[in-house]
Parts: C-alpha cells; sequence; structure tokens
C-alpha cells in the first residue's frame, strides 16, 4: 500500500505542474499569508496544489504507520526496522524541498530534486516490500547470488543507466513548456536538444537492459530474474513509446504525466531486477525458490 501510495503522490505533483498550478499557494506551509486555504482569482490552481500538500501529509502518516508496526512487530527484525524508518524520513525531506520548490518559485533544480527524492522513497518502500515478503529467519542469512558474476555486474550497471535515463529526462521537462508557472525559470538548454541527449540514455539503457535479457535468457540467471527483466523490458519499451509520442505531438500534458507514472515504473521494474539477483542462502536448500535448469545451475556454480 505505502509503495502504491508514493507512485500515487508522484503523479498527483505532475499534476499540480502540468495544470500550471505551481505556485496556486503563494508559500508554505500555509496556502497564503494569512490563510492555510486558497482563495483570490486563482483559488482552482490554488486547491489543486493544496491537494497535492494533502496527500502528501496522507502518505506520511501512512509510512509513520508502517514504521511503528515495524517496531511492534513479534518476532522484531531489526532490517525491517530500519528500512520502515527510512520511509517516513524521505517523504519529511521531500516535503521540505517542496516548500523549497514554491519558496523558489520552481526553480527548475529544485523541481527535480523534488523528483528525485521520490524515486529514492520508491527504492527505500520496494526494498522493505521485498525483505517483508522474505521469511523471518532470512534476516541475518548470508545471500547467494542466484545470476553470474558478470551478470550481476551488469545489473549494478542497469541501476546507473536508469538513473541516467531519468536524470536527462528530468532536464528535458525542466526545458520544456510545463514549468508549473508561465512566470516560472526554465533551464538554459533547447528542448530538441536536451530530448536528443535523454533519447541516446535510454537507448543505451535498453540495449544493456536487451544484453542482459539475452544472458538471462541463455542460462547465466534463475528464472525469477528472467521473469523480471522480461517486465522491465515491456513497461521500458511501453515507457519509449510513449516519450517519442509526447515529443512529437507537441509534449501534451496528459502524455507528460503518463510518462512521469512510466519513469516511475520503469525505476521500480529494473529495482525489482537488481533485488533478484540475490537471495537468502536457505531458499535454495528449502526449494522455496524456482529450480534452475541443471546447466544453469551448473554455470552458476562454476561461477
Amino acid at each position: 500500500m505505502t509503495l502504491v501510495l508514493l507512485v500515487f503522490i508522484m503523479v498527483t505533483g505532475a499534476a499540480v505542474r502540468l495544470t500550471g498550478s505551481g505556485l496556486g499557494c503563494s508559500t508554505w506551509p500555509r496556502c497564503e499569508s494569512d490563510s492555510f486555504t486558497p482563495h483570490g482569482a486563482n483559488s482552482i490552481n490554488g486547491w489543486i496544489e493544496e491537494g497535492n500538500r494533502l496527500v502528501t501529509a496522507a502518505v506520511g502518516i501512512v509510512t509513520v504507520v508502517a514504521a511503528v508496526g515495524a517496531r511492534r512487530r513479534r518476532p522484531r527484525r531489526d532490517d525491517l526496522v530500519r528500512w520502515s524508518t527510512g520511509l517516513p524520513i524521505w517523504v519529511f525531506a521531500n516535503g521540505l524541498v517542496g516548500a523549497m520548490v514554491v519558496w523558489l518559485h520552481l526553480t527548475p533544480v529544485s523541481v527535480i530534486g523534488h523528483f528525485l527524492l521520490s524515486l529514492g522513497a520508491l527504492w527505500n518502500a520496494l526494498v522493505l516490500h521485498a525483505k517483508a515478503c522474505e521469511p523471518d529467519r532470512s534476516a541475518d542469512e548470508v545471500r547467494r547470488p542466484v545470476v553470474v558474476p558478470s551478470l550481476r555486474r551488469a545489473g549494478d550497471a542497469l541501476l546507473v543507466l536508469a538513473g541516467l535515463a531519468l536524470i536527462t529526462g528530468t532536464v528535458v521537462t525542466g526545458s520544456g513548456p510545463h514549468a508549473g508557472d508561465e512566470d516560472a525559470k526554465r533551464l538554459p538548454f533547447g528542448i530538441e536538444a536536451a530530448a536528443r541527449v535523454h533519447g541516446l540514455a535510454v537507448l543505451l539503457f535498453l540495449g544493456v537492459t536487451l544484453f542482459v535479457l539475452a544472458r538471462a535468457s541463455d542460462g547465466d540467471a534463475s528464472p525469477r530474474v528472467l521473469s523480471r527483466l522480461r517486465v522491465l523490458i515491456g513497461v521500458a519499451v511501453v515507457q519509449g513509446a510513449i516519450g517519442y509520442t509526447q515529443y512529437f505531438t507537441g509534449v501534451p500534458a496528459l502524455l507528460v504525466g503518463i510518462h512521469v507514472l512510466g519513469s516511475a515504473l520503469v525505476w521500480l521494474a529494473v529495482l525489482n531486477v537488481r533485488l533478484g539477483m540475490t537471495e537468502p542462502e536457505s531458499w535454495g536448500l528449502g526449494g522455496t525458490r524456482a529450480t534452475m535448469d541443471g546447466d544453469a545451475d551448473r554455470r552458476l556454480s562454476a561461477a
């Protein structure tokens, strides 16, 4: 649930910018200098911005509940306590950056930082979810790889390239027309040049993903990793298609919002691939994971 809400708040945050409501509230934590609620000529934009703030507060409460629940859980697992504690910290930090976005009148760098912190929160939530799905005894176990070493390194490269694609994407957005307010500053780059750089980063990411998928299909990874790679390819291809469509159709706001959702899903998919490249040692002994074919098992053992 927390993971879904964190994705949802990224979409609502994008909606604030795409509807030109970034400065619908002129200050923070109040909406107006004399009121917590919007009023005046731009009240519609103000309610959109205020609505996003209320969603953020609700998500913050949910993350605090998750952290408290992890501490009260029996048997207590320190790994779940650590990762659950991180969630409200991410949300609180991003709330402060959101305040800076308003105070700095939507400067592109502050908006980019706001987005990147959201990706950090997603990473934290996904790791917490993955660990919560593992048996209690796995908390202190040594983890063993279920891919050959070279493929594990390629998985690390995928994370870096996904981050590069996402960051260059924010530069495109910071150079484009959807600033959140007509008076907001833009990055000093032409949108066409920024889009080309972003496109190259995406193609590089897709190329390495296809390479990893081919290696996994050849038996260098467990079936679980292969399945997650197929999901990643599917999400990335759809996201790429949306990106090119929005570029050639004049960057319509609706497609930009869908693209923001796609960014979150791609990030989660690539994280899921990397997390799946290791597992608790007892999983292999207890047969609780999918059994690898003999050739793949020999390759991993030899590695």
